[in-house]
């Protein structure tokens, strides 16, 4: 799952991973500044076959991942760890159902489907942003709306038939689709705090892993694979990957970030694919190719003014 950036800063159509424009903190790289945000697109990229591979429940995946992750930005993001008030936990908790709702729905359908249909998200926050910013819905973003939206129907027709990658795959779309507007609402709010988002991604996370704990009970003992795959998932699929786009989006423009950030969710399947056989139907593929299409050009289309 992904990530919000200086919101006002960079065209809102990527995920939970893209928050920050700024340096968080004295983490420094000497690697060129559009490999670290290919980097990071990459380990983003692979948490739904990572999640897929896991054997533990989905809200003990969501739990444990949440917890190692806000323990691995905490070390590397100094600013991580200030900055807390009623406001970022307020947006916190946005982005905690939306990392919930994301593991969720990549167990239940493919991970095509769970990554495309979040990727939604900057239709609902054109939608909800006059109600929530006051900011006029321009006439323009309207084409791009109405191409998420068919692209998102284009998910819910046709067989769904479960597999063993994907076991329900109808309820797994919805949770999908609601992660979307829990992500949308994440991007609103970092936009109205107008602040370093690293606090409230951090404290996202904290507040998946307690919202997440009452589902997790009892604790079974976990495999040392299990283990190592949920170690993976908080330190370098979120941890190390936040930390990879913060030092470098200062250096990049923003058009370069969104565009440099698809990759992550073109990736996603095709990790599902090599790992479990996991295929997209060709409906979820012209969906996917749909809400791509539509971000891509809205991203241009503001740069270019």
């Amino acid at each position: 799952m992904r990530e919000p950036a200086a919101i006002s800063q960079i065209p809102l159509h990527r995920s939970p991973h893209c928050w920050s424009r700024y340096r968080s903190g004295p983490v420094r790289f000497s690697i060129p500044a559009r490999i670290q945000i290919l980097a990071a697109a990459i380990l983003f990229s692979t948490g739904g076959a990572a999640i897929k591979a896991c054997s533990l429940s989905s809200w003990q995946v969501a739990g444990y991942r949440s917890a190692i992750a806000a323990l691995a930005l905490f070390a590397l993001l100094p600013r991580a760890r200030r900055g807390h008030g009623p406001a970022s936990l307020m947006v916190g908790l946005a982005y905690a159902a939306t990392l919930i709702l994301f593991v969720i729905a990549t167990k239940w359908t493919t991970s095509a489907n769970a990554i495309f249909l979040q990727d939604t998200a900057p239709a609902y926050v054109l939608l909800l942003s006059p109600w929530l910013l006051g900011e006029r819905l321009n006439r323009r973003d309207l084409p791009f709306i109405l191409a998420m939206g068919g692209g998102m129907l284009l998910f819910f027709f046709g067989a769904q038939l479960p597999v063993a990658s994907a076991p329900r795959p109808v309820e797994g779309n919805y949770a999908a689709l609601l992660s979307g507007l829990t992500f949308a609402l994440t991007l609103i709010g970092i936009r109205w705090l107008r602040a370093e988002a690293a606090p409230a991604v951090a404290a996202g996370n904290v507040l998946a892993c307690v919202l997440a704990l009452p589902m997790m009970l009892p604790l079974a003992a976990i495999s040392a694979a299990d283990w190592l795959l949920l170690l993976y998932l908080g330190v370098f699929q979120v941890g190390l990957a936040y930390v990879l786009l913060t030092a470098a989006t200062p250096a990049v423009t923003a058009l370069e970030v969104s565009l440099l950030l698809l990759l992550e969710p073109v990736l996603n399947p095709v990790w599902s694919w090599i790992f479990h056989g996991e295929a997209p139907s060709l409906l979820a593929i012209a969906g996917g190719g749909c809400i791509l299409g539509a971000s891509t050009l809205r991203a241009i289309r503001m740069r270019a003014g």
